[in-house]
């Protein structure tokens, strides 16, 4: 009877402490992007809680209700830009957890709970923006800024801009393989791979809508690509299914109806659940009111048109390379293709969830092939079809040269690196006379040269622009107490130069008087690396080519550090 007494009393003290902890914190997974800084909290059951923020220090504070600890704390934050730490604190109510998220700045965090989905449980979702201010809803397209070497130039030279969209990513683990090998990591390691090669080709321009482990919503990836102005939008993952048995790389395109296969049921299932572990919403088809429905659906058809086309050509090139599922494109409805005024297409490159191909993905040797001839399909459609205004389309089309006082075949056929005869060809010349105004075209022009990829490094950039030789001419107004030896020694020119470049016929300088400064060398910039940059964004932001800085930093490989310096050459 003592022992029966002892044993309810256990089973009562439980039943009290069940009661009062009726929660559990798990798990603090932490995923900083570039944007923002997600926490998940991984929870026993469905979470319970209130939030207030505080200032001087800043901090965000979450009381979980009924919960206990099943986790050490604190936990030190080293890569966000926002936050620092993870502490626990005493709560205001007995049975409650309080934890602090130590802030650097100010933030407006977003909370919301996670139903269970894919391998986990409850969560409890926090993200920090790393700015306070509010982000604007529209994103505005904005033509990209041509280098000096470019608007000199008297065609277009813009470069096609290709949007590549890792899928999944930070807590989005997405298709698992069977030795636990995570989607997201296949597919931005491949997505890496072709933006080399098109970053190293003139005229194209790659653009990551993620280049780190963190999640980004699914409406957003489009928004990155339309807020770069992107020509074509490629999302890239590794294929999923229930069973093993399926094997075979595909690509997707949408479908404004249903998917077509038991796969792509299963795909948009898993596109589903993918965005519920990443807590985004799926595409609203109101969002853009801006436009009306006829002119949504032109955009739509051209844009279906567009992406079909590339994806045949992909599947093409990567059949060459490896199994397909299908030979030719499959269509579904994914929120990533619904862009209506960007080509898009969603590349399969097999099945993680398939032995075989799970080991053939993790290979870096594979990887490359996909990598190849995903870039190889893109190439071969821009190279058929151009935009207009692009480097691509006037080594196409050619371009067209009205003739001024002075010009003749040959001069003309110089400065655009082509010839007299193609000239005559194009035009239907039958002799070399021309007239001032008269409109020619001309073929075969040596738009590599002319690229703002190599203007900083190739002789005919020089030759048609001043602005990307190694010297800079400045103007400088002469202050009190400058002679010509100081001013010179400034600009690290010689006093001569100086003299030359303004006729003066003495060394007497007046207040406010205008100098010529000619000669100046730029000096080298420094750059240090930061998350989510790699050369050839490096390269673009500077205006100088990539090339130009592997070897002034003597890189072995394009692959860089967080912190890393490099030398920018000719900035």
């Amino acid at each position: 009877m003592r022992w029966r007494g002892v044993l309810v009393g256990i089973i009562v003290w439980l039943g009290i402490m069940t009661s009062a902890w009726a929660n559990s914190l798990e798990n603090v997974r932490i995923w900083p992007a570039p944007d923002e800084t997600r926490v998940v909290m991984d929870m026993a059951s469905e979470p319970s809680y209130t939030f207030f923020t505080l200032t001087k220090p800043n901090r965000l504070v979450v009381d979980l209700k009924d919960t206990s600890l099943g986790m050490k704390l604190p936990k030190e934050v080293k890569d966000s830009k926002i936050l620092t730490k993870i502490r626990k604190s005493n709560p205001a109510k007995k049975g409650d957890y309080r934890l602090v998220f130590e802030l650097k700045n100010k933030s407006l965090p977003r909370i919301f709970a996670l139903a269970p989905g894919g391998e986990y449980g409850h969560r409890l979702v926090i993200d920090l923006p790393h700015s306070a201010k509010a982000v604007a809803v529209k994103p505005v397209v904005k033509k990209p800024q041509p280098t000096e070497a470019q608007a000199a130039l008297p065609f277009g030279t813009d470069d096609i801009i290709i949007a590549l969209d890792p899928g999944h990513g930070g807590n989005d683990p997405g298709a698992i393989g069977p030795r636990r090998k995570y989607e997201k990591h296949v597919t931005l390691s491949i997505a890496r791979r072709v933006a080399k090669k098109i970053n190293a080709t003139p005229g194209l321009k790659a653009v990551l809508t993620r280049n780190g482990d963190y999640f980004v919503d699914l409406n957003k990836r489009s928004e990155i690509a339309r807020k770069h102005g992107a020509h074509l939008l490629v999302s890239i993952h590794a294929d999923g299914f229930h069973k093993p048995q399926p094997n075979g790389a595909s690509v997707w395109v949408l479908s404004r109806r249903r998917a077509n296969s038991e796969i792509g049921r299963w795909i948009e299932k898993h596109e589903e659940q993918s965005n519920l572990l990443g807590g985004g919403a799926l595409l609203d088809d109101n969002e853009d009111e801006y436009l009306s429905r006829a002119v949504l659906d032109l955009q739509f058809s051209n844009s279906q048109k567009e992406g079909f086309d590339v994806a045949t050509r992909i599947l093409k090139e990567m059949g060459k390379v490896t199994k397909l599922h299908k030979s030719s494109p499959e269509h579904a409805s994914l929120a990533v293709l619904k862009s209506p005024d960007i080509p898009s297409l969603l590349v399969e490159a097999g099945f993680i969830t398939n032995p075989k191909e799970e080991k053939l993905l993790l290979s870096s040797s594979h990887q490359q092939k996909i990598a190849n001839a995903v870039f190889k399909g893109v190439l071969t459609y821009f190279e058929d079809f151009p935009p207009d205004g692009t480097l691509i389309a006037a080594r196409k089309n050619g371009i067209k040269h009205k003739v001024t006082t002075g010009q003749s075949l040959s001069v003309i056929a110089k400065k655009y690196g082509s010839s007299v005869s193609a000239i005559k060809a194009a035009n239907g010349l039958k002799s070399t006379s021309l007239r001032i105004g008269q409109v020619l075209t001309v073929p075969d022009v040596n738009v590599t040269a002319l690229s703002s990829k190599t203007s900083n490094t190739t002789s005919s950039a020089k030759a048609v622009t001043q602005t990307t030789s190694r010297t800079i001419t400045k103007v400088h107004t002469v202050g009190r107490g400058e002679f010509l030896g100081k001013i010179a020694t400034e600009y690290g020119v010689t006093i001569a130069s100086i003299r030359s470049a303004n006729k003066l016929r003495s060394d007497e300088l007046a207040i406010g008087q205008k100098l010529k400064i000619v000669g100046i060398k730029p000096k080298k910039k420094q750059h240090k690396v930061k998350r989510g940059e790699y050369l050839g964004k490096i390269a673009s932001n500077y205006g100088v080519s990539i090339d130009s800085i592997r070897n002034a930093n003597k890189l072995r490989s394009d692959q860089l550090a967080v912190g890393q310096t490099l030398i920018i050459p000719g900035s």
